[in-house]
């Protein structure tokens, strides 16, 4: 018994190690480019203020502009095009004209950038009547009502 004593006291109890959860790459990109595409609305809009809608966004929206556009490492916009539309021209060339203005836009993230080094996005003009719009990454709720 004693020499059993002298065996268990000469031993140390190691707990396990505690299981590290890493985060996907694909959540940390994706947290990231939510977090770039954020920064590029707020460039747009302040680079635009006499464009920007304050308050909320009409129910019924006079146009929807969904812009594509290539951002280099730089922060330059290397391309964009309307992606989609309802065919409002001056709507679309709002929405071309207020990226243009906004750039250079923030640097992207390195690891967000495709083998050319640049990145591509999506962002969705939400223009008023009077041609004032809000961007979707930013837009306040839509009113319930039309006036």
């Amino acid at each position: 018994m004693a020499l059993l004593a002298l065996g268990i006291a000469g031993c140390t109890i190691t707990p396990p190690p505690k299981a590290v959860v890493a985060t996907p790459p694909a959540a940390v990109n994706s947290a990231t480019l939510d977090q770039y595409r954020e920064a590029v609305a707020q460039r747009i809009v302040e680079r635009n203020p006499s464009y920007v809608l304050r308050g909320k966004p009409q129910a019924m929206l006079r146009s929807l502009v969904v812009v594509s556009f290539t951002v280099d490492r730089n922060g330059h916009v290397v391309a964009s095009s309307v992606y989609r539309t309802n065919g409002d021209d001056e709507a679309e060339s709002t929405a071309l004209a207020t990226l243009r203005r906004a750039s250079p836009l923030p640097l992207p993230p390195g690891k967000l950038l495709n083998g050319r080094g640049q990145l591509e996005l999506f962002e969705d003009w939400l223009f008023n009547d009077d041609g004032k719009f809000q961007l979707r990454e930013l837009a306040s709720p839509q009113s319930l009502t039309i006036d």
